[in-house]
């Protein structure tokens, strides 16, 4: 699957392996979660609400529109989280935990 974001000019940042949703992804330092994660998908999460598919609005971390969770069950939001080597990160509230509110 090719991502939205498309790496252009790219000279000397290491890369590493991060996991979203199980599955293995590239980022590289400097990335936040939202470029690793748009450089692998067409989207960042689908909504919780059942209104699509969701890349972001803001970029900044004014809105609401990025969250998603580590494998541990904290809430980040992706467009000012700094990706880590051996991140696992979960896009889907549903593999949070039937029934559960990962903790924020």
């Amino acid at each position: 699957m090719s991502g939205r974001f498309v790496r252009v000019a790219e000279q000397g940042r290491r890369t590493f392996a991060i996991s979203i949703d199980g599955v293995r992804a590239e980022a590289a330092e400097g990335d936040t979660l939202m470029v690793a994660l748009l450089t692998s998908r067409d989207a960042l999460r689908d909504s919780e609400f059942g209104d699509g598919r969701r890349a972001g609005f803001c970029l900044m971390g004014a809105c609401q529109d990025c969250w998603v969770w580590t494998a541990e069950g904290l809430r980040v939001r992706a467009c000012t989280t700094p990706a880590e080597p051996g991140m696992a990160i979960v896009t889907r509230l549903a593999m949070a935990g039937e029934g559960v509110w990962p903790r924020a």
